[in-house]
């Protein structure tokens, strides 16, 4: 851990740089760290995931009291139309102040879908031009409004936000594996190029020292002209294949850089580790645990809740409506603040808004039939998607478990390919051997080292593969927890 801080504070600490620290050595678990921590695609899942939070938040407070103060004060000073107490209207010029303070608590009723509330406010009336002053007060109200064959949004929002932001949580920690996984794909291609690199400088050496060995086998009439040209064109092919390289590695140097935030021209330079884990992976233990931690099954049960509360919204629109209003209450008026607040008159109020369809052509039974295709819908790709998260994760399960024994064979074959190169080397210096033999041997070398690379790339991108599917590290037998960003 400490040597992990230490390659991340060199990286990302601002100052100037030496040319001895231009270059950085990275391990891939180093380089998973630092990109997790500061890659564009770590960023985005925290920002991501910081946006469902405030989502889940803002459905919460739907849920509790709230409590409200309004006020709207008015200056009316103009000519205005008034009815008169005999029915006629008259133009009269007005000059008044009207300050009123509302304070509201609500609360909602999520089983039912309506609200229930207190109230109080008071009214301040000034007519200015004869200079009369009267208050309005309600010291207390008591009421309660529903839509009663409605669309009921807090009920079907308490059943999908808390699915939603379940999904959200478990999606985060999903993300940065797949980080993980994304940089062991970087990581073994920068590996691939670096070794591409490695085996060409090797080679030009080694068909330069050929080469410059088999002039002086000419001269002595020891070989023929045309094996003296075969190996001339083999250390040109070296040469033409190190340029090639050289490009190569510059070039996902940059594209690993980039993934991992490096802003700076360092020199990165991985390091690839011979040894991997050597455990399998119970299939029925990997299959509970990525359906209790993967976010596809959330996903999933979400589109289904969705699809349910689209059917609900198409019903209710359909048919009848009916909107309920009641409020009781005390209220009193006078000339004077205090009187307003003496002896207060009970208040009553009801209202009921119905509304029924009687022709609309068929547009609210068409929604209720397109809805409920969607649930049909949905339902089957539901049950489809299941099925396939299922046998992708087996289907990783298998070549997980078998993926280390080919490192194995993989690292056999690349000792025993090299060794078989030094000593065809050997026996050709020797004149015991042909250029044909040679070539072979060092074409057998070169295979075998970039198939163990390859070997390495696959092993690690199907256990953070794996890790990203099931949220559980099966080598230290503990769920993943991730450190949520903080809000």
């Amino acid at each position: 851990m400490v040597k992990k801080l230490i390659v991340i504070a060199a990286l990302f600490l601002a100052g100037p740089i030496t040319a001895q620290e231009e270059t950085l050595s990275l391990t891939l678990s180093q380089a998973i760290e630092i990109a997790q921590q500061h890659s564009p695609e770590a960023q985005a899942a925290r920002h991501t995931y910081r946006a469902a939070y405030w989502n889940y938040r803002f459905y919460k407070a739907n849920y509790l009291p709230s409590v409200t103060l309004t006020s709207s004060p008015s200056f009316n000073k103009q000519i205005n139309k008034i009815t008169q107490p005999d029915g006629t209207n008259l133009f009269i010029k007005q000059n008044q102040l009207s300050v009123d303070m509302n304070l509201k608590i609500n609360q909602n009723i999520w089983f039912t879908g309506g609200s229930l509330f207190v109230k109080s406010n008071v009214q301040r009336l000034d007519e200015l031009e004869n200079d009369v002053t009267a208050y309005n007060t309600q010291p207390v109200v008591i009421g309660y409004e529903q839509s009663l064959f409605g669309y009921n949004s807090l009920k079907w929002n308490r059943r999908i936000e808390p699915v939603r932001f379940r999904e959200a949580r478990k999606a985060y920690n999903e993300a940065l594996e797949l980080v993980a996984s994304q940089t062991c794909n970087h990581f073994f291609n920068l590996a691939t190029a670096q070794t591409n690199l490695d085996i060409a400088s090797s080679n030009h050496a080694s068909a330069d020292t050929l080469y410059r060995y088999a002039q002086g086998r000419y001269n002595i009439g020891t070989i023929t002209e045309n094996e003296m040209l075969q190996l001339e064109i083999n250390k040109l092919t070296e040469e033409t294949n190190m340029m090639n390289a050289r490009i190569a590695v510059e070039d996902q140097m940059q594209v690993f850089r980039s993934f991992l935030g490096i802003n700076r021209e360092v020199t990165l330079k991985v390091i690839t580790e011979d040894e991997v884990p050597d455990f399998e992976i119970p299939l029925a233990d990997a299959l509970k645990m990525a359906f209790e931690n993967s976010p596809e099954p959330d996903t999933y049960e979400r589109m289904r809740l969705q699809s349910q509360s689209n059917l609900a919204y198409a019903k209710a629109n359909a048919g009848l409506k009916a909107d309920l209003y009641v409020q009781f209450g005390l209220s009193q008026t006078g000339d004077k603040f205090a009187d307003s607040y003496r002896s207060p008159m009970n208040q009553q109020y009801a209202s009921i808004g119905i509304s029924l369809p009687i022709l609309d052509w068929g547009r609210g039974k068409g929604q209720i039939r397109v809805a409920k295709s969607n649930v049909d819908l949905v339902n089957t790709q539901v049950e489809q998607g299941m099925k396939d998260f299922e046998l992708n994760v087996i289907r990783m399960v298998r070549q997980f478990n078998l993926q280390s024994q080919y490192v194995k064979v993989a690292s056999k074959t690349d000792r025993t390919a090299d060794r078989r190169y030094e000593v065809a080397k050997r026996l050709y210096i020797l004149g015991k051997s042909t250029i044909l033999d040679l070539n072979a041997s060092i074409t057998e070398k070169d295979s075998a080292r970039r198939s163990y690379i390859s070997a390495l790339k696959s092993y690690w991108s199907l256990y953070y593969g794996l890790r990203s599917m099931t949220g559980y590290d099966f080598e230290k037998n503990i769920k993943i927890e991730e450190n949520y960003p903080e809000l």
